[in-house]
This record gives structure tokens, C-alpha cells and sequence, in this order.
């Protein structure tokens, strides 16, 4: 497991020039264990999961704007802990928010972030929980999200598949609480674009002899028609296993195979290149959706502190949800007012490199088409005003 160390960044290279600029404090709080950052889940590198610490990304995000910061006169000190479980991840977030911490970032499950939220009256922001509900029914007026949700995710590749002409679909849904969730996203954007589920089929991978045949792609690929599979397989194991050994030559698309996600590295427009590369010499491994999610969440203080360098935590909070911001994907992004996403294209690759992007050409909407990507206003479940 990789070692956590606190981070602590003061962005100042003046200190006199400074010396009457306020400070942007910031908190960033991520899991003591955290299973998703084991070696061997990290050597895979399965398409949508983390690649290393989200503190990578935002250390290159107040890297960049060293200059930007100098210029304005202004700083931002970021700390950085861990939390061995929920009740010690709001303890941290209480007490980083009574040392003058004006923003929080978190890394962390669904239910530890609402934690989190609930317990600090300071904006939060999401850099790696792309869990639907936290943007729905248990969204917070405080709580911002840089990466995209599974939702938007589905939207994308069923944007995609509508493009294609790619209308029947077998769904394959692995078995845990969390496959069975993310398929009723994928469910929902499927009616949304008018799709059709021709069979849904659950998966099991085991060990035990007798459960063989429930991960055999064989044999759950046999017996329908189909123009793709879908596959939901939040472990990523079974998966990386199905492109090419199903039963009729059909692209496979979700978790493996064709994967709509918010950043990768082969990505080559809109000055992308130049962000990976220097995330690749920074970090020494590739740059990931998550790692892009805490860049853009290292923007947003940068462009709190800057536009009001002399301002005030409260100053700061009320001018995040209006920030204009530029992550390298060639359109001006915003947070939605109905439940605190970052409006963001998505990428399609195939691991190897970036196929196409959503929302896709012909895909319409009366005022944004981003909105055409999560949950659109109308759709919203969130009671809590911004």
C-alpha cells in the first residue's frame, strides 16, 4: 500500500509581495487504506479506476500557476490526510475547517464524503466519487463535483451507440451491490436514447468448480442478438477478459472494450497533450480521470485566491459555483446550478487511445448540450438549493 504523506504546498515565491494577501487554505482528505491504490489493482491500470494519489494532480494544478499566483499576490497552502473510516474523516474535516481551511477536497467513498459535507459549512470538493446519488437525492448545496458521474458516463456510451446504429444491447452485471446500482444507471441512459436490452445476464467470476460457467463468455454471450455487449463490472476482473471471445463478432462496451471516461492520456486536442505530459514527468505514470479531476480541483482554488486575493472564505464560497474553467477539452465548463457537477465532454477510448468524444455531433439540447451528458434539470432529485 502506498504510503500518505501530509502535503503541504505555500504558493509564494515573494513572501514581502505577499505579505498582505490573504491565504487560501485547503484541505484535502483521502482514505488511510485505500483498496483502490493496491499494487496489483494499480499494475492492471483497468480503464476508469484511479492510477495513483489524486494529491499528484493537484500538486501540478498550483505548480502551473506559480506565476499566475505571484502575479496576483496571492497563495495557496494545501494539507493533505487520511482518514481510517467515516467517523475520522468528518473529525478531520471539522478540525481543518476550524484551523481556516476555506475549501475541502475529498477523495473519499460516497457515504464518508456526505460525511464530510454535512459537517462543515465550507464548499467540498468531489475529485473521486462519481456516485450518482451524491449529485441526486443526497446531494448538499456545498458539495461540488470535478469528476463526472456514472451517469455520465452511461450517457456517453449510449450517445455513442445511438450514433453507430448500435441499438440492441445484451447486458452483462457482475454481482456486487455496486454492479447491480451502476447497471440501473447504465438501464436509465440506455430508455433515455432509446436503446434496447435484448437480455440482461448476471456474471459471477469464482473459484469454486461448480459456479464456473457464470463467468464463461461462451456461454453468456450464446443464445440472443445483439449489436454490442454491455458489460458492468465494477472490479474490472472479469471485463478485461471479454473483448474478442464473444459468441458473434460484436464490440463490447462499459467497463471494457469501448470506455467513456472523463481523461486519458492519449488524448490529442485542445492542448491535452501538454497536460498529460507534464502529469507523466510529475507523476511518473500516466494521467487518469481522477488525477485530471484533482488538476481541475487545484484550478479552482487558484482561481478563487487570484480573482480575490485580499477576499474572505466566505468571498471564496460564494464566487465557486460562478467560475469560468478551462480543463484542455476545448469547451468553457461550469458547475450545473441542480446539483454541483462540473460540465465536461467525455472521452470514448479503447485504452490505446481516444476514439471519439460526447456529446456526440446531432445530439441536441435547448441550452447546453452538456447537459445532454448526467442527470438535466428537469431530472433532478436534489432539494438543496445553491
Amino acid at each position: 500500500m502506498m504510503k500518505r504523506q501530509s502535503l503541504v504546498v505555500a504558493l509564494a515565491s515573494l513572501a514581502a509581495a505577499c505579505a498582505h494577501a490573504a491565504t487560501l487554505k485547503a484541505t484535502l482528505i483521502q482514505p488511510e487504506d485505500d483498496a483502490r491504490l493496491e499494487r496489483n489493482r494499480i499494475e492492471r491500470a483497468y480503464l476508469g479506476h484511479p492510477g495513483g494519489p489524486v494529491a499528484e494532480g493537484l500538486q501540478m494544478a498550483l505548480d502551473d500557476a506559480r506565476f499566475e499566483l505571484e502575479a496576483a499576490g496571492a497563495q495557496v497552502a494545501l494539507d493533505a490526510k487520511a482518514a481510517r473510516d467515516l467517523a475520522a474523516a468528518r473529525a478531520l474535516a471539522v478540525a481543518a475547517e476550524k484551523a481556516g481551511a476555506a475549501v475541502l477536497l475529498t477523495d473519499l467513498p460516497a457515504d464518508w464524503t456526505l460525511a464530510v459535507a454535512d459537517a462543515v459549512k465550507i464548499p467540498v470538493l468531489n475529485v473521486g466519487e462519481p456516485s450518482d446519488r451524491l449529485r441526486q437525492q443526497d446531494c448538499r448545496a456545498r458539495l461540488f463535483h470535478l469528476l463526472p458521474s456514472e451517469r455520465m458516463r452511461t450517457d456517453a456510451l449510449a450517445q455513442t451507440l445511438l450514433s453507430r446504429k448500435w441499438s440492441k444491447l445484451l447486458l452483462l452485471t457482475g454481482p456486487s451491490a455496486e454492479d447491480a446500482q451502476r447497471s440501473q444507471v447504465a438501464q436509465a441512459s440506455i430508455k433515455r436514447y432509446g436503446l434496447q436490452v435484448v437480455a440482461s445476464k448476471p456474471f459471477k467470476l469464482s473459484a469454486d468448480p461448480r459456479e464456473r460457467d457464470l463467468a464463461n463468455p461462451l456461454l453468456l454471450t450464446a443464445g440472443n442478438q445483439y449489436d454490442a455487449v454491455w458489460v458492468v463490472d465494477s472490479d474490472g476482473e472479469f471485463a478485461r477478459t471479454l473483448p474478442y471471445r464473444t459468441v458473434l463478432p460484436r464490440p463490447v462496451v462499459g467497463d471494457a472494450g469501448l470506455v467513456a471516461v472523463g481523461w486519458h492520456a492519449q488524448f490529442e486536442r485542445f492542448g491535452a497533450p501538454q497536460v498529460s505530459r507534464r502529469f507523466q514527468k510529475n507523476a511518473k505514470r500516466p494521467m487518469v480521470a481522477q488525477d485530471w479531476a484533482a488538476w481541475m480541483a487545484g484550478k479552482v482554488l487558484v482561481q478563487l485566491v487570484a480573482g480575490a486575493p485580499k477576499g474572505t472564505p466566505a468571498l471564496w464560497a460564494q464566487n465557486l459555483p460562478k467560475l469560468p474553467l478551462d480543463g484542455s477539452k476545448g469547451v468553457a465548463m461550469g458547475f450545473r446550478a441542480w446539483d454541483g457537477q462540473l460540465r465536461q465532454p467525455m472521452l470514448l477510448t479503447d485504452g490505446q487511445g481516444v476514439i471519439s468524444m460526447a456529446p456526440v455531433e446531432g445530439v441536441l439540447h435547448p441550452s447546453n448540450v452538456l447537459d445532454t451528458l448526467g442527470a438535466d434539470a428537469p431530472e433532478k432529485l436534489c432539494k438543496n438549493p445553491r
